[in-house]
């Protein structure tokens, strides 16, 4: 018995024939879809921590206090998502055993 699933995936070259052939043909298309640039969200800071931020970002050598405050806010994100994945394994433990 064939598997339907196996037999409807395209290689990578019969899509590309597929597009080729289909390219100058309109009919064969979606309306085009429009993507816009989410726009950046301003993050609102006290001048007294701005003027902390700015101190620290020169101490790291880091040109612009932006990008280093991104960087501390990724790396701080990423840590507090560790531990609440681990306090989460910790709780699945205890209530599953």
């Amino acid at each position: 018995m064939r598997n339907k699933h196996k037999d409807k995936i395209l290689s990578e070259r019969a899509i590309d024939k597929i597009v080729v052939a289909q390219a100058d043909d309109d009919s064969a298309w979606e309306k085009p879809v429009r993507v816009r640039r989410a726009k950046p969200a301003a993050l609102p800071l006290p001048s007294e921590l701005a003027m902390r931020a700015a101190f620290f970002a020169r101490l790291h050598r880091e040109t612009n206090v932006n990008d280093w405050l991104k960087r501390i806010i990724r790396e701080r994100i990423d840590l507090e998502e560790a531990a609440f994945a681990g306090l989460k394994r910790e709780l699945a433990a205890k209530n599953g055993a």
